[in-house]
């Protein structure tokens, strides 16, 4: 059931269903997330078992505010207090040290917590008045809203599609960011970048004054999180990443043959009238925002094959290049 996501009862009413287990579509600024108390372990293994997803797998645990942190974290280094200062509310998630006894169940049992604070107002809503409950509800665990692997939810219509009508969903409209939360590690001392987002390197470099290093700098022995599986976010489609001249020399080679097929580009493409043509934006941020809808809507149209350039290699646009090479890898 889709509730409003702006009227106060329906706020309340799903701050209790949290309080009782219950799994909730939680709208975020990145995208939905299947949410349920990070404290509850029945309702954490409840999201594991709903997505299809591997119990070792961590969860992001979505926190009302900073002070919050102490909850879960048993400590938070310089850099990692300066990333919270510049992005919190906002689509960055830190790895932290964990809390003994605190969320292994959503951790997949690791001495680590990955946490958020979002800036969508719903979710502020909720966590707040999940903060004022007896006993409190003192973070939301909520991956994002979709069958493990397959494309992240930006409205709440398509959290529906995924779960049917029996799911409790706020509706919060259309995610502004619309890829996934940047994650930092910042359990090794200096930042250590696991997944690429709205955030972006440099934007982490000006916040701490120390250039984040990327997982494959350090040995295999970083923490595991959300999304860093090779294949993940793929459409029912068989996604291929090509520039604008293999693009346009395999339209050119189809002709008019091409069937079920689908393109999003950037660049000024020809193509058959049989083809699913969509035009990338220009700008990284609004190419992030509607990314995944454009793939449900590829796979929508009964498209097969969908050919997408390549986005630039270049700070900006790392977060819709990471999701597209995970979408092609599946």
């Amino acid at each position: 059931m889709i509730l409003p996501g702006n009227l106060p009862t329906a706020i309340d009413e799903v701050a209790r269903a949290l309080q009782r287990g219950a799994l909730l579509g939680l709208p975020t600024e990145t995208v939905y997330g299947l949410a349920a108390d990070a404290e509850n372990d029945a309702a954490v293994a409840a999201i594991f078992a709903a997505k299809g997803r591997p119990s070792n797998h961590p969860l992001i645990v979505h926190v009302a505010d900073a002070p919050a942190i102490t909850r879960f974290a048993k400590e938070v280094p310089v850099f990692a207090q300066q990333l919270i200062d510049a992005f919190w509310p906002g689509p960055l998630t830190l790895i932290l040290p964990r809390r003994a006894g605190m969320v292994a169940a959503a951790t997949g049992g690791q001495d680590s917590v990955g946490l958020r604070c979002p800036s969508h107002p719903v979710a502020h809503s909720l966590l707040q008045a999940c903060m004022q409950l007896q006993p409190p509800v003192w973070g939301v665990a909520a991956p994002s809203a979709n069958r493990f692997g397959r494309v992240s939810p930006t409205t709440a219509a398509h959290v529906q599609s995924e779960f049917g009508p029996e799911l409790l969903v706020l509706d919060g409209g259309e995610c502004a960011v619309g890829i996934e939360s940047t994650i930092v590690d910042c359990t090794r001392g200096v930042p250590v970048l696991l997944r690429p987002g709205a955030v972006s390197r440099d934007d982490i470099e000006r916040a701490c004054g120390l250039k984040p290093l990327s997982k494959d700098e350090l040995p295999d022995n970083t923490p595991r999180a959300s999304g860093t599986l090779l294949a993940h976010y793929a459409p029912d489609a068989k996604v291929r990443l090509m520039d604008a001249a293999q693009l346009q020399a395999g339209l050119d080679l189809l002709g008019a043959d091409a069937a079920h097929l689908g393109v999003y580009a950037r660049s000024p493409l020809q193509a058959g009238a049989g083809v699913e043509l969509r035009r990338m934006p220009e700008d990284a941020a609004a190419t992030a925002q509607e990314l995944f809808s454009q793939l449900r809507e590829f796979d929508a149209a009964g498209v097969r094959l969908l050919w997408i350039e390549t986005p630039p290699a270049t700070p900006a646009w790392e977060g819709v290049r990471d999701r597209l090479q995970r979408a092609a890898a599946a």
